[in-house]
């Protein structure tokens, strides 16, 4: 049986689980995934993943912070579990639109804040059927600037064809309009016109 292993130690949630969801789509039939993380938390995110992809699961550990859990997919199971939807990325059916109000998610610490906004916009690129654009805005235009952590992510978002729109006075207020390196700056107008046209909006 075909084996991929994926060491995903040292990389923050979401990307284990993402990475060995892009793994399992490589296989047609059956196969095994074998990946390796440094944390509880993401053993119990990719025993999540397994039983949502009708596979088989085990764990073990192979020393401090270093846990494997093999994800196997079967003959039988390949044919009737869903497909992961990693081979193709597709747009929503409806007029999704994303909005970053800021550089930060949730409330609290701001590092944590970072740490969470990067991880959600990583998760945002990754997904199967992706937004028609993401509105950046407020502290929000920073993420879009050189030197985000994000930056990398927004750009494949923008080359799989998602717009970017980027809020030209709050790019002014933070000083980093001649810094935007993705997508298009924009003005209040336009940012409404799509919200406006929008059938569904998603705040993180």
């Amino acid at each position: 049986m075909e084996k991929i292993v994926v060491d995903a130690r040292g990389k923050q949630c979401p990307i284990p689980v993402v990475e060995a969801k892009k793994a399992l789509g490589n296989f047609e039939g059956e196969g095994i995934v074998e990946v390796h993380v440094d944390n509880t938390t993401a053993v119990e995110n990719l025993k999540r993943l397994a039983g949502q992809s009708g596979c088989s699961v085990s764990q073990r550990e192979e020393g401090e912070a270093h846990y494997v859990v093999e994800i196997s997919r079967s003959g039988e199971q390949a044919k009737t579990a869903p497909g992961c939807g990693c081979e193709t990325m597709t747009f929503a059916p409806e007029n999704t639109v994303y909005v970053f109000d800021g550089d930060t998610m949730g409330r609290g610490s701001e590092e944590l804040g970072r740490v969470l906004m990067k991880g959600c916009i990583y998760a945002v690129s990754q997904l199967e059927k992706l937004p028609k654009t993401c509105i950046f805005y407020n502290s929000g235009a920073k993420l879009t600037a050189e030197g985000s952590d994000s930056l990398a992510d927004i750009k494949a978002m923008e080359e799989k064809g998602v717009e970017i729109l980027t809020c030209g006075t709050c790019a002014d207020f933070f000083q980093v309009k001649d810094k935007i390196k993705v997508g298009t700056v924009t003005n209040m107008y336009t940012i409404v016109e799509t919200l406006n046209a929008a059938t569904k909006i998603v705040k993180p």
